[in-house]
């Protein structure tokens, strides 16, 4: 059994290995699920919790919970982090830009082999991992005493597996189901958890079984940290009003499938889940500051099935990942109601990719995910890996973003390289998210902009690989594209895109926060005036509306008469507002493509023109 054992932990430790993502040697890293309209759950508002104070100082030094500088990007991933004065930067930073969510990259867990001895050993190789070793309880390895205890119950209990799952938080006492067999062992400065948990993944409600019948067990040693970082970032939460979004263990990978959660090792994953969610329950219940939970397992959106039906051949067609996720949130709404899970699949436009996915097809993914109970749906724009373009439907043919070649090819245009832009994704996933809210189903529809461009230009961190950061200018064209359709846009990632560069792109926001970006515009009379409104972000009195089509004289620049003028539909983006102004619509062709160019009244221009099509 040790052998058979050996062979399924390395096969899944292989593929999980694959997606973590890269630090300098010797540290195990994070693992993000990245290659880099009507109701809503309460509990992530895009309306910010209220900072404690409006300025403090402790020991990382003085720090303002204002919000001067706010944009239309209102979440960002962070890494985490050993240094506590890193955090408190890193919440004020992104808090002076008006962000209000913070989400945590996690890691996953793996199953690992060991030696005779019962070491656990490295995901390569047969070297003990030096990251486990010092587990010893009375001289002898963790997993090994582990066995010891459980035979000693019953002689014919056995350990069939090991999982290892390593964090920078620190447990209580609810993450233990029976005590006698379960414990937190400390050596010096270094805090393991061990969890014993039955092969079947039962996770029986006491510890008679163990000694009533012999059984096989796997066994969970987790490394974790003295302090817990999870409640510090909630403390700070409080303290600058941002909700944190921590993320739950990622699933082991299918070694045949590597996109697919592994059926091996998922019920114990599981358990694992519900023990953490157990503590969490116990010691954040109630706090505003814990906006809901990230899955991390990445997937790519596309058409996918989930019934969840109890049938066990219907079952079978499920797609094992949607499993995995209808299962944690199962688990979640058991033991913290009303906190949703987050999850941020990837798009791929790509036509010369057989696994790419039109609109449809991703709007179909969206209908499956919605199914799982998920209650945050932000799908990865997928511009900063170059798989899907920012162009409007009158720019098909023009060519790509020079940026985007690396990906696409030097001569490829916008319509021959992708089925569809990234507004055509979000529209077909907003239009999709209203059926699933007509079902009964609590979803909400998120966009996550990336902030990095295919290929390294101003180089960041080892960790980012051949990622560069990308500029404002771009970004607010992200923003404009996906605005129109989503009731709030995060950004992957803060740590270490926004923050990297001098000018960093965190210090761009800052000096140009208040540039107008608008996501869309629609006739609409006031009165009995034929005009437009504008839908966007910073378009105050004093700001100018230009409009051009091809065949026009002289464009039109039009001062915006009103702001705010309507009632605004449900669910819009934090700070997103409207501008009206008179224009004559009859004047405009019909079936013409309309350019509608804002700019402030201090003359900074949009970065990203809207491109309308509007009949008579």
């Amino acid at each position: 059994m040790r052998w058979f054992t050996a062979l399924l932990g390395v096969a899944i430790l292989a593929a999980v290995a694959a997606i973590v993502l890269v630090l300098p040697l010797g540290r195990d890293a994070p693992e993000s699920g990245r290659p880099p309209v009507a109701s809503s759950p309460s509990t992530t508002s895009s309306a910010a919790l209220t900072p404690e104070a409006s300025a403090f100082t402790d020991p990382c030094g003085t720090f303002e919970t204002e919000t001067p500088t706010p944009y239309a990007v209102t979440g960002y991933w962070l890494i985490p982090t050993v240094d506590h004065c890193t955090w408190r930067r890193q919440l004020a930073a992104i808090h002076e830009v008006g962000g209000d969510t913070v989400i945590r990259i996690g890691w996953g867990m793996q199953a690992r082999r060991v030696d005779d001895e019962g070491r656990v050993l490295a995901n390569e190789g047969d070297e003990v991992d030096a990251r486990y070793e010092p587990c010893v309880e009375d001289g002898l390895p963790c997993v090994a005493a582990a066995e010891k205890d459980l035979k000693a119950a019953n002689p014919g209990n056995r350990v069939s597996w090991t999982f290892v799952y390593r964090t920078d938080e620190a447990f209580g006492p609810d993450l233990f189901r029976c005590p006698e067999f379960e414990r937190k062992i400390t050596v010096g400065k270094t805090v393991f958890y061990r969890l014993i948990t039955t092969e079947d993944g039962t996770d029986d409600a006491s510890c008679a079984n163990i000694t009533a019948k012999g059984r096989g067990y796997h066994v969970i040693l987790i490394a974790a940290a003295e302090k817990d970082s999870l409640a510090e970032l909630l403390d700070l939460g409080d303290q600058f009003g941002v909700r944190v979004f921590p993320a739950l263990p990622l699933a082991p990978r299918d070694p045949a499938q590597k996109t697919r959660a592994a059926k091996q090792g998922t019920s114990t994953l599981i358990t694992l889940t519900r023990r953490i969610l157990q503590d969490y329950g116990a010691r954040f219940q109630g706090r505003d500051s814990l906006g809901g939970f990230y899955q991390p397992f990445e997937l790519q959106m596309r058409e996918m099935r989930y019934t969840g039906s109890i049938d066990p051949v219907e079952a079978e067609k499920d797609h094992p990942t949607l499993k995995v996720y209808a299962a944690q949130h199962q688990i979640v709404e058991q033991e913290m109601p009303g906190k949703p899970i987050l999850v941020s699949p990837y798009l791929d436009a790509r036509k010369d990719r057989p696994i790419s996915a039109t609109p449809k097809q991703v709007a179909a993914g969206f209908e499956a995910l919605a199914r799982t109970g998920v209650g945050i749906i932000a799908p990865q724009d997928s511009r900063g890996t170059g798989k899907v373009g920012l162009f409007w439907p009158d720019q098909r043919a023009d060519p790509v973003d020079e940026r985007l070649a690396p990906v696409v090819g030097e001569t490829a245009t916008n319509g021959g390289a992708y089925h569809g832009s990234t507004r055509d994704y979000y529209r077909e996933m907003a239009v999709a998210r209203e059926r699933m809210v007509e079902q009964g189903y609590n979803v909400q529809l998120w966009a996550n902009v990336e902030a990095f461009e295919p290929a390294k230009g101003e180089a960041c961190e080892d960790r980012t690989g051949d990622r560069g950061r990308t500029d404002k200018k771009r970004l607010d064209t992200a923003v404009t594209q996906v605005g129109r359709y989503v009731s709030k846009v995060v950004s992957y990632m803060w740590s270490d895109f926004f923050t990297c560069g001098s000018p960093s792109l965190a210090e761009e926001i800052v000096r140009d926060y208040s540039r107008p970006i608008p996501v869309d515009a629609v006739r609409k009379e006031r009165d009995i005036q034929d005009g437009m409104e504008v839908r966007g972000y910073n378009m105050p009195l004093g700001s100018k509306v230009t409009i051009t089509w091809d065949g026009q004289d002289t464009p039109r620049t039009v001062e915006v008469a009103g702001v705010d003028l309507t009632e605004p539909p449900p669910d819009l983006p934090a700070r997103m507002g409207t501008a009206w102004i008179p224009f004559d619509w009859t004047q405009v062709p019909d079936d013409t493509w309309v350019r509608v160019e804002v700019a402030s009244p201090d003359g900074h221009q949009a970065a990203e023109a809207l491109h309308v099509r509007v009949s008579a």
